[in-house]
């Protein structure tokens, strides 16, 4: 059945979802709707049961489910409508979804459609970890899942894999629950999240082993244990009853890839201009969709200026999309970068400088480069690690090439 149009849709309640569609209620946009397939809204907050979560939005400390309680209560407070246990099977031109719920299928159409898909974590079979295939191996997401909202123990002294922010929240998610991780593994020579949360492991005590790389996973019907490799050192054996895979995150795009949107290769995601428009001008993306990963409080700040250049869109105010200027990168250190295509405008009101956001492989050091064919328009010195955000601004728009195409490179120090 076909329902009466919105003026704008949005996929996915978490925090980015949910702060668009706050804001631009706040600002006057009549019918907005957040579209979640969970029973609930608030995201990835909903399974962490711990803090901190909330400074920024709401000037508190706050564990991760009452957060996400927050943030549903203040959307549905300034009057927009929430689609629960609903999923959206296929998105098309002009803004028209397709939507299937215990009610059945629906087709609903909005003037601009934001995406807000969030993340996912790698598995085990993506990162080709050899051995057994027993009960006890899972993502922090599954291990969240099962803690805080089913009240299941799925083991007692599990091993951790990673050592990103996602990483340190199953490390807490276990002490929440009684259960005691052996070790904490990361495979560079220093971990990934910020450098004084190395302190907490040995605090909790859990082994906190760098330059170390898990090499196989021991059991038969549960994990007996691990083999793992420290730097140069020969294979060691760990006894555990379980493995955590934490971090590695990928774009959750699974509605994205058979669209008519363009992907962007290397992140997974969506290509998106500085307003985070789409190759679509009536679909844009935002949150964890473009940058896998962020934390809920940068997602939700990124989901309130999104909602002004909805609101900007929606009365032809925003600059149109057909003078952009396309960003190519051939350097093998950056992992990715968004935008990827910058909209030029002679509007003094438009020409701000905004950012790229970039990420890089590996822990690199040295010059990040954005030129117009020989021509220097910013640059930026890094010391920078793996999964840490990048931010290099970008030159006043007024003044970027009306065509063409730029350059982003990195000049090893």
């Amino acid at each position: 059945m076909s329902a009466p149009g919105y003026q704008v849709a949005i996929v996915g309640a978490g925090p980015s979802g949910l702060a668009v569609a706050t804001e631009l209620r706040r600002l006057g946009v009549e019918r907005v709707v957040v579209i979640e397939r969970e029973s609930a809204a608030g995201g990835i907050p909903r399974h962490c049961g711990h803090s901190p979560f909330g400074m920024r939005e709401f000037h508190r400390l706050l564990r991760g489910p009452g957060y996400a309680r927050r943030l549903a209560k203040q959307a549905v407070d300034f009057g927009v409508e929430l689609k629960l246990s609903t999923t959206v099977i296929g998105i098309g031109p002009q803004g028209r979804l397709v939507l299937s719920s215990d009610l059945g299928r629906e087709e609903i159409s909005a003037q601009r459609v934001v995406i807000c898909t969030g993340n996912r974590e790698l598995p085990r079979a993506a990162r080709l970890v050899s051995g057994s295939r027993p009960l006890g191996v899972m993502t922090t997401g599954a291990l969240q899942v099962m803690t805080y909202q089913k009240r299941r123990i799925p083991f007692r002294r599990p091993v951790i894999v990673g050592s990103e922010l996602v990483a340190f929240s199953a490390l807490l998610t276990c002490r929440h629950f009684g259960i005691r991780p052996v070790a904490m593994l990361e495979r560079e020579a220093r971990i990934t999240a910020w450098r004084a949360a190395a302190l907490l492991p040995p605090l909790l005590g859990t082994q906190l082993l760098t330059d170390t790389r898990l090499e196989a996973i021991l059991g038969g019907e549960r994990v007996s244990g691990v083999e793992i490799r420290q730097g140069g050192s020969r294979s060691r054996h760990i006894d555990c009853d379980g493995v955590v895979f934490s971090g590695s995150f990928v774009a959750e795009s699974s509605l994205v890839r058979p669209s008519h949107l363009q992907l962007v290769a290397a992140s997974n995601g969506p290509v998106v201009d500085q307003y985070n428009r789409c190759s679509d001008p009536d679909y844009f993306a935002c949150g964890n969709l473009l940058h896998p990963v962020d934390t809920a409080g940068w997602c939700w700040a990124e989901g309130r200026r999104l909602a002004r250049h909805i609101k900007a869109s929606l009365g032809d105010e925003l600059a149109a999309p057909d003078r952009a200027v396309e960003i190519s990168c051939n350097s093998p250190a950056i992992r990715y970068f968004t935008p990827q295509r910058i909209v030029t405008t002679g509007d003094p009101r438009q020409a701000r400088a905004s950012c790229l956001q970039i990420r890089f492989v590996d822990n690199r050091r040295g010059r990040l480069l954005l030129r117009s064919g020989e021509r220097i328009l910013a640059q930026r010195q890094v010391n920078a690690h793996r999964e840490q955000r990048i931010l290099m601004r970008l030159p006043n728009l007024a003044g970027l090439p009306a065509s063409g195409s730029l350059t982003l490179d990195f000049e090893p120090a």
